[in-house]
Order: C-alpha cells, then structure tokens, then sequence
C-alpha cells in the first residue's frame, strides 16, 4: 500500500520535519511523476521506537507515542498514518559549570559560555552537549593545547526535572608548530606553498591555522588535493606537519552555450592559467557573445602582494553593453588591491568556517561611448535632460547623433561579508556589500559624480531542503558639481525590471518616465525580493516569490511609498552549471502610461528564463 499521508498529533518541542528526517516510513509524492513510498509494518514499528528515542535524546524521557492510526482506503492500495506523541515534560539544564579553562584568555573563555550549543534553562539534547564538549575542545586546542581533554559530567539539581552539567577540562602539555614536510607538487615550489601556510614552525599551536591553510591551498586553484595535517599522537613540545598535495591542471579551456530571455543566444570562451608565468598567477581571456552584451576581457591576478592577505589584479576589456535604453562600449582597464580579512576562532570559526570578508580599491581608466535609442532622442518632454547630457535632441538623422564619449576616471571602494559557502545556490547564511564610486574631481575624466550603493542578502534553511531567500538593494548617484553639462553620464542611470528583481517587469520597464511613457532611468533606486525555494522531485524544484522597488529620479529621493510589486511563482531544474529557472512574474500596480518597444504595455505579467537563482 502506498503511503499518501504521514501526520503528527501532539508534536510541540521538535518541528515535524525533524522527527521525519530520523523515520523510514516517508509519505509518497502527491505529484504524479514524484517519488512513491509504500507501507511496511515492520518499518512502521521500529519508527515508533525510534520516535520514542529521538525525544530521549532531546531531553524528553517521558516521551511515548500514545496511539497510532494506521487507515487504508477502500481498495487495499494506499493508506493514510496518524501518529500521536505525548511528549511529557522534559529534564531542563540548570546551570553549566566550567572547570580547567584557566589557561584560556578572559574574552574566549566568555566568548565559549555564551556562544555554547547547549543553553541553560533548555531541554538537554545530548546532541548538544556532545557539540557543547566539542567546541570547548577546539577552543583549547586553538590556544597551544592540541593534547587536551573534556570529560562531561551531569549531576541533579534543585529539582528532579532539572541538572547542572560539568564541562572539566584537562588541557595538557602547551604545544608548538615543529618541522613542516611538503609532498606531492612539482611545478609548484615549496616556497608558493609555504606562503600560503597561516602557521609558522616555533609558533604557538592553532588547530584553526592548520584548517585554514588547507582552504587557502585549494583557493590558489593549483590543486586537484590539498591535505594539511598535524600529527598529534605523541604528545611532543613541538608537532610535525605534513601538506600533501597533488596539482592539477593549469590550463584551462571552457566553453558554454546558452539561450536566455534576456541574453538571448549566448557563447563564450574561458582560457585561464592558474599557474601564469610561475608565482600561482592566474592569467584569464574571456570573449562572450551575447544579446546584452560582448566583447573581450583579460585578468591578471598576483594572489600574493606583498602579504598572504592581500592580493593584486589587473584588467583590461573591449566591451559592448546593447540595453533597452542606449548602447555602451568600454574600453580600457582597471587596477585593484583586495585585502582578505582572517578568520575567527574557537565557537566562532564552527559557527562562521564559510564566512569571507573583503575590502577593495580599485582605479578605473576607461574609455565610453555610450548612445541613447532614437525613440528617448525623439521625445521632446525628454529635452531638459538630453541637453543636461550634452546631447542635441535636433540632431535625429546626422552622425553621430545620441552619442555621448568621455573618459571615466574613477576610484571604487568595495566592502563585503559571505557566509553562504557556496553563492551560486545558497542554504543558509547571508551576504553584504558596500559600494562606493568617485568619479572625475581629484581624478580628472569627463565625468563627475558619486554613487553609494547597498546591498544585504539572506538564506534560510527550512528543514533539510527548501530555503527562504531575502534580498535588499538601495543606491543613489549625484553630481559632485551640480548643474555642469553631463555631471552624470546616461549609462550610469538605475532602471529595474527583468529576470533579476522585479520579475513582473520586463528589462529596464521600471524607472521614472518621459512624458510620452519611455523609461529615462533615475539617480535613485530600492528593490528587494523574497522567494521560497521548495523541492519537488529529483533535480526539480519550485519557488514562490514576491518583488518591490523602483527608481526616482533625483538624488536620495528614496520613496517607500512608492513601490512597484508583483508576485509569482518559478520552477527551477538543478543542472552541473547551475539551477535552470524559469520564472513567471505578475504585477501587482502595473505603471500607467509606461511604452514598451514604443507601444503602450501589452500585458501586465513577463516570463524569464535563465541559468543560475534569481539572487
């Protein structure tokens, strides 16, 4: 018999989605091409035990499933499972007691008490007391005590519900860093590796330095292997450390194809060499072809500056921008310096081993050219602004005409903190970014502004698979002298709408309008979005999602009462290269008068499709 539904009566403490993760009796797919499960009795009554068991080990002694109900339908061919749970009060931690931590410095010791997986006044889940132990075990071996010991020990407290748990601590002998043995590279020097290494021979043992240097091996891009690791089964003074590696290719070759809603057809080509000219150089040459966009770029990146911390890239590019509005060509080249910041230890370094924080400068030298569509040319209640650009609204039909040309001199500073792990299909964690732009002044150029942009994401796991995404974004950018010819150039306007923000929207729609209805762009802008991420089956999955923001016209002239909103729902099929997604967008106050391809809006919904989530 087929499984059709599994339910929990009762079920408080825990999530019903935690209690299933442990059972084998799983409900079928309620989708006609999903997963079927079928009804097994015995199956069925070890989970009763084992329910039984997983509330034990949450505290919950008492715990016992108090009936069950187990209906077939008519026909023999499915049934429907009731479970109910009386979960009985539970045995609650008092108080945690530290011993033997004196070796410790005041801050990480406190930092280890409020940060530990076991709370006072909770349940006491041996889960996480085991974690508890383990993470004031790794804070002792984080500070010169790779020989430690914590021995657990719970005893009554002032009532037979409640009990004080003892974490003793037994550091050991204080340990340092001994001789350091390298394996396995050949075109790689011993040297580049070293470099890499957060520790140093003489030093004070770290167990966070050896994880770490094995991350920052794999971040070079040189190695198919990288294994950091320290002997400690003899308890000497001084521990030997072992880097195994095994290098892999340097250069790469990749092609893609694609077709987008927006991009339409798309190929490019990646040459890269992950080892350029020695020094673990990455050498990079991308061309791209596309319906938005093409061109060529080059990178060159020195991963060592002067420090392990700080890194060096130059690039240059010929670039072509085809958007709805103006087309854009760039040529030049950029200079930056990032600064990689350390990571945390102890508790911290557990709960942040994902996290990346960053600080860069760059100086940009380039060469735009950027033309405006003939349709915004011709609008006449656009004339202000075009001749506040420098352009010529009489000039439609001579050479040259819409075009605007200038080098862009400018300085960007851009902050940011990751810890998603993995940005391309995040789970859990969140990401912010700080952008800010000089243009022109100090730095010469044809043009002269400033922008500051903001942007915070966020991932939240629901249960072992769906996720619910948040993200927000707000900018402005103003003249530094107002009321000079072309303080701002046309491209650097915001516009919102497509296949990454408002979905309800097609490409560049959502903006400040001319009085004819054509999007002009603004020097302000807010969006956000919230999406569900649901599985469905296999690599299938679905989401639901609800987009607002939109664009003014003036500097910081943000407007939340003024928001454009729309709803939809998407389906996303998991690939190597990433999530295919298709996306269908509805608006919710559509934009009255608003032209697309020079005709009033034909309909008020869009539909986009692409590789990789929406954010």
């Amino acid at each position: 018999m087929k499984v059709t539904s599994f339910k929990f009566i009762g079920v408080k403490a825990v999530t019903d989605g935690q209690l299933r993760s442990v059972l084998a009796t799983i409900p079928s797919s309620s989708l006609p091409w999903g997963a079927k499960h079928y009804f097994s009795r015995e199956q069925f009554n070890a989970d009763l035990k084992r329910i039984e068991a997983f509330y034990r080990d949450r505290g919950f002694p008492d715990a016992r499933v108090s009936s069950y109900d187990v209906q077939p339908n008519k026909d023999q061919t499915a049934v429907k499972i009731t479970v109910t749970v009386s979960e009985g009060n539970p045995i609650v931690v008092e108080r945690i007691v530290f011993q033997g931590l004196e070796s410790l410095p005041d801050q990480h010791r406190h930092s280890l008490e409020t940060d530990l997986p076991l709370k006072q006044g909770q349940p006491l889940d041996r889960a996480l007391l085991q974690a508890s132990r383990e993470a004031t075990l790794d804070e002792l071996k984080d500070h010169g005590f790779p020989y430690a010991n914590v021995r657990l020990a719970e005893d009554p407290g002032s009532s037979d519900r409640q009990r004080v748990i003892t974490l003793h601590a037994e550091p050991g002998a204080l340990a340092r860093f001994g001789p350091l043995d390298i394996e396995g590279n050949s075109s790689v020097s011993d040297r580049i590796i070293r470099r890499q290494l957060t520790f140093r021979p003489g030093q004070i043992y770290q167990q966070s330095k050896v994880l770490d240097s094995q991350r920052r091996l794999y971040n070079l891009e040189l190695f198919q292997f990288a294994s950091v690791k320290s002997d400690t089964l003899e308890q000497a003074p001084e521990i030997p450390t072992k880097v195994t590696v095994k290098e892999g290719k340097h250069r790469k070759v990749n092609f893609s194809l694609g077709y987008g809603s927006e991009e339409r057809a798309r190929a490019e080509i990646d040459w890269r060499h992950v080892n350029f000219f020695g020094g673990a150089r990455t050498a990079d040459v991308v061309a791209r072809y596309s319906g938005l966009d093409r061109g060529v770029k080059l990178n060159l990146t020195e991963p060592y500056f002067f420090s392990r911390n700080y890194s060096f890239n130059v690039s240059g590019q010929a670039w072509h921008s085809d958007e709805p509005e103006y087309d854009l060509d760039t040529t030049g080249g950029r200079a930056t310096v990032t600064r990689r910041f350390g990571r945390a230890t102890g508790p911290a370094l557990m709960a942040s081993r994902n996290a990346a924080t960053s600080l860069s400068f760059t100086y940009a030298n380039e060469y735009e050219s950027s033309v405006i569509t003939p349709e915004a040319l011709a609008d006449l209640s656009f004339r202000d602004e075009l001749i506040a650009l420098g352009l010529n609204p009489t000039c439609i039909g001579q050479i040259d005409c819409g075009v605007t040309k200038g080098l862009r001199s400018a300085v960007f500073v851009d902050a940011g903190r990751n810890t998603t792990g993995n940005l391309a299909d995040a789970r859990k964690g969140y990401v912010a970014t700080v952008h800010l732009e000089q243009a022109g002044g100090w730095l010469r150029g044809d043009y002269d502004y400033y922008e500051v942009t903001l942007e915070g994401r966020s991932y939240v796991a629901l249960g072992t698979r769906a996720v619910l995404a948040f993200r927000a974004r707000g900018g402005s950018i103003d003249s530094l002298r107002p009321g000079l010819e072309s303080p701002v150039p046309f491209f650097k306007r915001y516009f919102l709408g497509g296949a990454t923000n408002l979905r309800g929207w097609g490409r560049f729609d959502v903006s400040p309008l001319s009085g004819s209805g054509l999007p002009i762009g603004g020097q302000t802008t807010m969006n956000f979005s919230a999406e569900a991420r649901i599985p469905l089956v296999g690599n299938l999955g679905g989401v639901a999602f609800f987009d607002g923001g939109n664009v003014w016209a003036l500097p910081w002239d943000f407007n939340l009462n003024d928001l454009r909103y729309d709803v939809g729902l998407g389906l996303r099929y998991n690939t190597r290269v990433g999530p295919f997604r298709i996306d269908f967008g509805n608006q919710l106050n559509p934009i009255p008068g608003l032209l697309v391809n020079g005709k009033p809006e034909p309909r008020h919904f869009r539909v986009h499709f692409s590789i990789g989530q929406a954010f």
